[in-house]
């Protein structure tokens, strides 16, 4: 049997594609591999985006704002010592980007100006912290990411 080059083209595209193919079957039955979106309620978010930027912008408004610090205890996350610390209210959102089955949330229960996440509750490596709370019925809405 002869092959002339157009046979040879049409064989190297079937192999090419079969490969193609092969890798994306592999790629996603594979359970090595995750195809987790940041957040399982994409849209729903999306729709309440306006509220935070109003409230980070509540937050930038302030005099002095949160500061956050690593301790050898944990997180230590400060409040405005202008604000009452009994009438803070509101969560704390740990997001780790390389595993979402480590995020939590801690509500706030302040017994003075600051807020202490202990360090059993982290592992080493990177957290975006999201401070979401409220006081005198005002928003304010915090971000940072922080390497512990």
């Amino acid at each position: 049997m002869k092959l002339n080059w157009g046979t040879g083209i049409v064989i190297g595209f079937v192999i090419f594609i079969g490969f193609i193919m092969f890798m994306v079957v592999t790629m996603m039955t594979d359970t090595n591999y995750n195809h987790d979106l940041v957040t399982e309620e994409y849209y729903k978010e999306e729709l309440v985006y306006q509220k935070e930027i109003d409230a980070e912008q509540n937050a930038q408004s302030l005099s002095e704002n949160i500061s956050i610090r690593n301790t050898k205890n944990g997180i230590t996350i400060t409040f405005p010592k202008k604000m009452k610390y009994q009438d803070i209210k509101g969560t704390v959102s740990f997001y780790r980007p390389s595993n979402k089955k480590l995020d939590f949330d801690v509500p706030i229960h302040l017994s003075s100006n600051q807020l202490l996440i202990p360090d059993k509750n982290l592992l080493e490596g990177r957290w975006d912290i999201k401070v979401d709370w409220t006081y005198e019925s005002v928003h304010y809405l915090y971000k940072d990411k922080t390497t512990y």
